[in-house]
């Protein structure tokens, strides 16, 4: 299954499901069910109209159109969708909202962010 943005779907958490700890994935991986933990990959993170992301996420990309509560820190670039609702501090060198999302939170982007997770990372490491 192709997503959005070309990538291959390789993992989904669907309604009614609930998983609470580490979640590492190639390519994409979608939640329309409850995840609470942390999250990590260099890849695509979609989070549907009726899921629910609960935690630190680290990832290439973000596409919320659910509900997002704790810390995201995107490599490349978060989409926020309209009738997402994002709880949550956001760091990313591209930021896309959508009319008729809510953001509640602090917000860091633009291109030196991309250096800023780079040095983190190597940091961390």
């Amino acid at each position: 299954m192709k997503g959005k943005s070309g990538g291959v779907l390789n993992g989904f958490l669907d309604k009614g499901a609930r998983i609470e700890g580490t979640l590492v994935f190639d390519d994409m991986f979608r939640i329309d069910g409850l995840f609470k933990g942390a999250v990590s990959s260099d890849h695509e993170l979609v989070v549907g109209e009726g899921g629910t992301v609960e935690g630190e996420i680290r990832v290439g990309r973000l596409s919320a159109s659910g509900i997002v509560r704790g810390t995201v820190h995107a490599s490349e670039k978060i989409e926020i969708h309209a009738g997402a609702h994002i709880y949550a501090e956001l760091h990313s060198p591209v930021l896309v909202v959508e009319e008729g999302a809510v953001i509640q939170g602090p917000v860091e982007t633009g291109p030196h962010i991309e250096g800023k997770q780079a040095e983190a990372d190597r940091k961390k490491n």
